[in-house]
């Protein structure tokens, strides 16, 4: 990860921020896209991915004890990636730049086949600092998005979108390597891009568990996935604006990713939350020369790694099917502290023949302060609820998700509310929007 620092200015709560399967216009004028299930993810073997850090860590040892930049580790290490890719089928390209006076790479794959025109890339940058090996920073990252393009490559994956991969150079010297494929990709081939995955020290050894809070429905993949496993998650912060996912974000291509944490120190609450050591660095070897083998956390690299293939395969092979109709209410409704009651946002269908469908979506913009505490339920016009969220120790803020429900058994024409109670107290929210789609 870079030395350099900016911060965010606002969080991201508004349900129509250019998500990677929005449209351009406003959400209460936009068509929603329902996806049908993608195929099911690999679990993505901890061995590989331990596998290349070791091939890492011998290139370091090797040439000079790190893999920066105008270093022959880093072209080694390249040469490593490439290798692989091209025998898994990838089409490579390995693209030059000068920084400091010296020859840097960047390696980019591409998967066959997919809409040219919806690229999904994942990346991760290559080099080390000169003071060691770099093995989380950033061998993590590199060697989970090798492992999971092999993954492609080995389930013959089919993807709706284009696969990319990119892995960067220089990026310890100010993200010198994705700064120069993004500015020289035209204007074309930016509007192409779906979104953007960056991994950046995945596997950092006192971890913990953070989702770049970017794009929204980026965003929600991985916290889809965490959920999943029943681990909870918070928003990235001490990595924003230093890692290569900038360089996209900054032409307007909606980003998003993973990271556990480097030089800050994890707090009492969140050692509570997520096992290790409070008051020490979540990587006391952050851009040292113990950035070693020994500097990874097993359980952190093997979560974050089935994490890149659950987003690669949920965000990229996806089926879109044409939505039916929408409705949508945007007004804001307060949601009081516990124990006050439920609250209900309404929204009325109309000139919709038969019952709902199987696969009725409810997308839900719930702008809150601790999202464990709400129970979210969907009612229907005679009344029946339809429970979309349960409440539970989910330290993240905000709910910027979409449902599925079954509700077949119900006429579409009427009444339906988005039914919102705050189960315990102290913090303080609104329903933003939610929509219903039929």
């Amino acid at each position: 990860m870079s030395l350099s620092v900016s911060r965010r200015l606002a969080a991201v709560t508004a349900f129509a921020v250019a998500g990677l399967f929005a449209a351009t216009a406003p959400a209460a004028l936009a068509a929603p896209t329902a996806v049908a299930a993608a195929p099911t993810p690999p679990d993505i073997p901890l061995a590989n991915v331990k596998a290349h850090l070791s091939q890492f860590s011998t290139i370091a040892a090797n040439n000079g004890g790190n893999r920066a930049h105008g270093r022959p580790g880093y072209k080694a290490s390249i040469d490593y990636v490439k290798a692989k890719l091209d025998a898994a089928g990838f089409t490579t390209t390995l693209q030059t730049f000068t920084s400091s006076g010296a020859t840097g790479y960047n390696l980019i794959a591409d998967w066959p086949g997919g809409d040219p025109n919806s690229v999904l890339m994942a990346g991760a940058h290559l080099d080390s600092v000169t003071s060691g090996a770099g093995i989380n920073d950033n061998g993590s990252g590199s060697a989970a998005v090798l492992e999971s393009a092999l993954a492609v490559s080995r389930a013959g994956l089919q993807p709706t979108k284009h696969l990319r991969f990119g892995w960067w150079g220089a990026e310890e010297l100010g993200l010198i390597g994705s700064k120069y494929y993004v500015n020289n990709l035209p204007t074309a081939e930016r509007a192409k891009f779906a979104g953007y995955l960056n991994f950046d020290m995945i596997g950092s050894p006192n971890p913990g568990y953070f989702v770049y809070d970017d794009d929204p429905t980026i965003e929600q993949t991985f916290k889809n996935y965490y959920a999943g496993i029943g681990v909870a998650t918070e928003i990235e912060t001490e990595g924003d604006g230093r890692s290569d996912h900038a360089s996209f974000k900054n032409v307007g291509i909606p980003v998003g990713g993973l990271f556990t944490g480097a030089s800050r120190t994890k707090t009492a609450a969140q050692a509570q939350k997520w096992g290790g050591t409070s008051g020490q660095a979540f990587d006391r070897c952050y851009h040292s020369s113990c950035d070693s083998l020994t500097n990874i956390n097993d359980t952190a690299l093997d979560r974050n790694s089935d994490a890149v293939a659950h987003a690669i395969w949920n965000l990229g092979a996806a089926t879109p099917v044409p939505p039916g109709p929408s409705f949508e209410n945007t007004a804001d409704v307060s949601i009081p502290d516990s124990p006050a009651a439920a609250v209900t946002s309404s929204v009325t269908a109309s000139g919709v023949a038969g019952n709902a469908p199987a696969t009725t979506k409810v997308d839900v913009n719930i702008v809150h302060t601790y999202r464990g505490d709400l129970v979210i339920d969907l009612l229907a016009p005679d009344g029946t609820a339809y429970r979309l969220k349960n409440s539970g120790s989910d330290s993240a803020d905000n709910v910027i998700a979409s449902y599925t429900v079954n509700a077949s058994s119900e006429v579409a024409n009427g009444v339906w509310k988005l039914q919102v109670k705050d189960v315990a107290a102290q913090d303080v929210g609104y329903i933003n929007s939610w929509r219903i789609t039929f």
